[in-house]
Parts: C-alpha cells; structure tokens; sequence
C-alpha cells in the first residue's frame, strides 16, 4: 500500500404551505443499472469545509485520479486529501494491509502535525478484501491520541450514490460530538456542508431572529465540534442526509421539519421552523426576513418569463431532485413531469411532496433504459441528469442540466436563489441562442 501523490484545491404568503399528501403506491420504484458517481465524490467539497481534517481514501488507483480529476487539483498544492493505494501484493495477500496502513498514517501525521481529524474513507477495493476500517480507526486513534482523532466511514460506490458519502461522514461524527451539559438552554444545529458565506448569512439570520445558541456540523474546525443531546434542536440544510438525521435523533435531538432552503419560500419556511421551536415573535420574525425574502423574489423574477410552463424531467441523481422540483414549480411556475430521486426519504420529504402538481411522476431509483425511454417520450424542455447521460440526450435534440452543478455550487438561502434558479435558465437560453 503506497501513498499517492497529495490531491488537493487549496416565500409572498403564509409560512406555512398548503400541503398535499401523496401515499406510497403513487411512487415507481426503479430497480436496474444505475448512472451516478460514488461516495467518494463528496471529499471534494468535504474537504473545503473542516479546514483541520485530512480524508484518506483507501483505494486504487483508479480512486485517486477520480478525486484528482473531479476536483480539478494540482498535484504540488499542500493537500487536505489523498489516496493510500492498494497496490497487487495487498489484493493478493503478500502483504499485511493494517500494518501498511499504519505505516502511511505515521507518515502523513508526521508530515501534517496540523492534521487534528483524520477520515480513513473506506472504497470499493478496500471493501472488497474487506480491509475492517473501524478497526482500523479505533486503533490509529488510540496510537495518535491526544492530538489526532481518526474516524472512518465508507464512500464505495457499489451500493451508495454519491452525496450519500457526506451523510456517512456526518453519520460517523455523530457518537464522538460532546454531550450537551445537564440543564443546558436549548440550541439549534444546521447539520449539512454549506459554503462558509452561505452558512454566514444563516448565522446572521439566525442572530438577528435572537436564536441561539447556534451550531453546524460539520464544524470548520475539528475542535469546535457541536454538543448534542435533549436539548439541541436540528435543521437539515442538505435533503440527503438520512442516517445522518438519525444518528442525531438516537442521541436525543429533536428534528425541526420544514421545507429545505432553497429559494424565497424555502428559505423562508427553513427559518420559520426555528423561529417557531424558539418562540421568536411573529412580527419580529417576518420583519427580519423582509430584506432577504425580497431580494430573493426579485432575484427569481428574472428569470420566470423564460421558465414558467416550461416542462422539467428530474432523472435521479443527487437526492436534490425533490426539493428543486418544488422551488422550480412553486416559485418559477415550471411544470415537473419525472422527478427521480435516488432514495426517498419520507419523513423529511412530507412536505416538499405536498407542494409539487398531483400529475407529477415520483421515482425512487434508477432503471437508466427505462427512465431514458420516457424522457424521449415526454420530449420535456429541459432534462436534469448525470455527466454520463447529459451528451447523448443533447445529442438527440433535447436540453440538458448536469445534476452535479447543482452540489457544487452556492444554491441555498436567500442571497442564492436568483444563481439557482440561473443555473436552470441558461441551458435554456442556450438553446435558444444555438437555434438563432
């Protein structure tokens, strides 16, 4: 097992929304060959985010120039992560795997003494030989203790998509956050990976409303991680952060439902649901938000003319499809046709359910051929997929939007919504300059 090269990069209306219920037989449950990327994707944007941790991808080759390639890095940057590559003689036996991963693990540490959270991220070939990564941590971890935790969770793409490598991350920080002291005042968490200026503006938000405490996992450093337990109230900022969710709730915390924030509604919605657990007044809550929900309603409006009665096909990607199918029709009047999510989430997706047109197809997971036939059926104006699909279709005459854009890029909260609902007019916009 050989190090590889570092990789790095150095709502107008009532708050609460008319809702309609949807029962289980009204979802097509797909079962079939699959299109997406694995969990490791997820580093990249993990990485950026808790400026002290260092993810270490056990894997192949292979997995260390999908990070590299993904994220776009130079091979001499100081990096945050990097592939410990299973070489022949690991796979056929030749060579004790623990004893090797050690050895990098002592290598990296004493080369990053500034490394205080280490991820030993499981991958395919790593589960394959079945390389036991727990045990793997809990035995670094006492090794390196007290300037090194070492936690690990798995990012392999044989059974996950591939933000569900964030959840497992977060799933995996859940046992070891510190338990909130006895009689502590409730506190609110935003649990889900946002750039630093999109959580900033929450925060203030959140300030301005008078909530508080207020914490996020993940946190940007590692000793700053959130106490948890009875009292800490919790928001999901990302729709795909299931086990996450319930890992949160084992160890006593409590869910605050709502729409997710993305657009003016919401946004809205999103901060009303704390404002709620926390008794903020009423007034007082729709005073702060006034500013924030206006410039985002503004921002949208620009452009409604070019999306509203425009057809939209969501093949399952992300676990975003959901909630942007809700913000797209409820506040840019698009008409979703599909909307296809790799795993569906019931309870956190209740209420976004409710809001989209009773007509509106639901899928959870894929079947590529069969979902593919009825986007050349549906001829919609604009199809959302994965980079593997989005050619091909362009090539047949239809518009397309790569779903991955969609997790890269700053889409939520109120000074996002006029880019997020960018992002889906300028395929549009394109194609229309094309035929011109």
């Amino acid at each position: 097992m050989t190090p590889a090269l570092p990789l790095t990069a150095p709502a107008g209306g009532d708050c609460a929304p008319v809702l309609r219920e949807r029962n289980d037989s009204d979802v097509l449950r797909e079962r079939g060959q699959r299109e997406v990327f694995c969990g490791l994707t997820g580093i990249i944007w993990l990485h950026r985010k808790v400026q002290d941790a260092f993810f270490l991808v056990v894997g192949s080759r292979t997995c260390a120039h999908l990070l590299q390639s993904a994220a776009g890095v130079m091979v001499f940057a100081e990096p945050r992560f990097g592939t410990a590559i299973i070489e022949e003689r690991d796979l056929a036996g030749m060579a004790d795997c623990n004893e090797e991963l050690d050895r990098v693990v002592d290598r990296l540490l004493t080369r990053r003494p500034d490394i205080k959270l280490l991820f030993l991220v499981g991958s395919c070939p790593s589960e394959v030989i079945k390389l036991d990564l727990s045990r793997a941590a809990q035995r670094l971890s006492g090794k390196h203790s007290p300037n090194v935790r070492v936690l690990n969770y798995s990012g392999s793409g044989i059974e996950t998509t591939f933000t569900e490598g964030e959840d497992a991350c977060l799933a995996s920080l859940v046992p070891v956050l510190p338990a909130e002291p006895a009689g502590a005042a409730p506190a609110l968490m935003i649990v889900g990976a946002l750039p630093d200026v999109v959580e900033d503006q929450f925060l203030r938000l959140f300030a301005q409303l008078g909530i508080g405490p207020v914490h996020c996992l993940p946190a940007r450093r590692a000793a700053d991680l959130p106490p948890v337990g009875p009292n800490t109230r919790f928001l999901l900022a990302q729709p795909f952060l299931g086990e996450t969710a319930r890992s949160l709730e084992d160890r006593g915390a409590q869910r605050l439902d709502a729409l997710f924030p993305f657009g003016a509604e919401g946004t809205t919605h999103w901060l009303h649901a704390a404002a709620q657990a926390f008794g903020i007044d009423e007034m007082h809550f729709r005073s702060v938000i006034a500013p924030g929900r206006e410039r985002a309603k503004r921002a949208i409006d620009h452009c409604r003319e070019r999306l509203a009665g425009k057809r939209i096909f969501f093949l399952p990607d992300s676990q975003l499809e959901i909630p942007l199918a809700r913000f797209l029709h409820q506040e840019l009047g698009m008409a979703p046709i599909e909307v296809g999510t790799p795993y569906l989430h019931r309870r956190h997706m209740a209420q976004e359910l409710a809001l989209l047109p009773a007509d509106t197809v639901i899928s959870e997971g894929q079947d590529v051929d069969r979902q593919l036939d009825r986007v050349r059926l549906a001829q919609p104006d604009l199809t959302v997929c994965g980079l593997g699909l989005a050619n091909p279709l362009e090539a047949e005459g239809l518009t397309t939007k790569w779903a991955i854009e969609l997790v890269f890029s700053p889409i939520h909260g109120f000074d996002q919504a006029g880019d997020l609902a960018e992002l889906f007019a300028r395929p549009l916009r394109r194609r229309d300059m094309l035929r011109v």
